[in-house]
């Protein structure tokens, strides 16, 4: 059985999953999909096209699927999905997608958004990920498995962060940050690996050591990334951290690659 208060205001045609609690003053609107368990506590607003997985809590004055910060949204009936047993804290703003970014805004499983943080329109947010009080990611943001995003942070636009990523507080960071790197600074420079994530992920040791001795070679040397990257394929290729690091290189992005603060003074 749910428990809705009799003061919240569910619109006709939202969809209820079963042992829902949505409390006092909050809104559901009509395009609503809650999954069972979910847990909206007071003062809460969940709009438009938005799917909330099972297990799901918003903390109150959270704001869910309400329509982007973006001028170019003409109203077109884009999304937001999150995932299972995702928790999202109080004042936290999760917006639609737009059709310049898939029309859809997805935010993984397991997902600790704090206080106060923003996941903006068209933001791919993978699983286990934590948004530490007032981060914002900027519209079409990729953002992996596990990533850490620190207080008062900001990502770009259409950068990506990869697997592991862990993002110091209050740090602007202007480019797509390689799989468990590790940036701090106002604009971010890459200050080594994340070893206490890999270690949490439980990553065997010769896969770090070989993940260290590679980021150690892709930053080595005054030739092109593309070049290191080969070397660094052709030396320590084959182990699985090092091929997802070089895979995540190759792909691209539209905002370039951050390097450690010796690299990136001698390229400006």
């Amino acid at each position: 059985m749910s428990s809705i208060h009799p003061t919240a205001i569910i619109e006709p045609g939202a969809e209820i999953g079963a042992d829902v609690t949505i409390g006092a003053y909050s809104m559901v609107g009509a395009d609503v999909r809650l999954g069972d368990g979910v847990v909206l506590h007071p003062h809460v607003v969940v709009g438009g096209r938005t799917t909330v997985g099972a297990g799901v809590k918003v903390f109150p004055h959270a704001t869910v699927g309400m329509v982007p910060q973006d001028l170019k949204y003409h109203g077109e009936p884009s999304r937001l999905e999150i995932g299972a047993n995702t928790v999202i804290r109080e004042c936290a703003t999760l917006h639609l997608g737009t059709e310049g970014g898939g029309m859809l805004t997805r935010v993984g499983s397991g997902c600790l958004i704090m206080a106060n943080a923003h996941v903006a329109h068209d933001c791919v947010v993978g699983n286990n990920v934590i948004l530490v009080n007032c981060a914002t990611l900027g519209g079409h943001v990729h953002v992996g498995d596990n990533c850490i995003v620190g207080g008062l942070s900001a990502v770009h636009q259409w950068v990506r962060l990869g697997d592991g990523v862990m993002v110091g507080g209050m740090t602007g960071v202007e480019f797509d940050v390689i799989p468990y790197g590790m940036v701090v600074g106002n604009r971010a420079r890459l200050g080594g690996l994340n070893l206490v994530g890999l270690r949490r992920a439980n990553h065997p040791r010769d896969e770090i050591h070989a993940l260290r001795a590679a980021y150690k070679l892709l930053f080595a040397g005054d030739d092109t990334l593309a070049a290191r990257v080969d070397r660094v394929e052709a030396a320590h290729g084959g182990s699985p951290l090092v091929d997802r690091m070089i895979a995540f290189i190759r792909e691209g992005g539209d905002r370039g690659i951050c390097v450690p603060q010796r690299s990136q003074d001698e390229a400006e």
